[in-house]
């Protein structure tokens, strides 16, 4: 067996030698993500929606972003496949879309007062599905993850 400190160099915490998959922070990362995904997903199911779709009804509702470009951005996906969402959302009643009337190419988005009840109530699915993975967490442990994961998304390649 290899001794880690001979083979890692002052700041690294893993090494080729013994590195095991499920042990990795990037697959525990994504096995929790998965995890979530389908638990909220069964949690609104009955509300006629999908995991990507709450994304965007939340953002809009923040009023933090309004355009579609932003969405894209903000939630990494291209604007094509944000396009057919917003389709949809509109289809379903719950997002208008609008001419700026400062930049007429500008097209504004905005929640209907059913996509605001909706996110709302997908708020609430969210919380819900959290707090039963958090459970057994303290306040302040919580507060330590999250600041680990911040800490990594600082830590990340500009090139990506």
């Amino acid at each position: 067996m290899v001794h880690r400190q001979a083979v890692l160099a002052p700041h690294d915490l893993y090494c080729v030698a013994d590195f095991v998959m499920d042990e990795s922070i990037g697959y525990l990362i994504k096995k929790v993500r998965s995890m979530l995904t389908l638990a909220v997903e069964r949690e609104i199911v009955e509300q006629d929606i999908t995991y990507e779709q709450w994304g965007v009804l939340l953002m809009i509702l923040r009023g933090q972003i309004d355009t579609a470009a932003d969405l894209a951005r903000g939630l990494e996906c291209d604007t094509g496949s944000m396009t057919r969402m917003l389709d949809r959302l509109e289809a379903k009643d719950l997002v208008i879309r609008t001419r700026s009337t400062d930049d007429r190419r500008r097209v504004q988005l905005e929640l209907t007062t059913a996509g605001k009840r909706l996110a709302e109530r997908v708020i609430a699915s969210i919380v819900k599905v959290l707090n039963q993975h958090l459970d057994g967490f303290s306040v302040d442990e919580l507060e330590q993850f999250k600041g680990f994961l911040r800490r990594m998304l600082a830590n990340r390649d500009p090139a990506c």
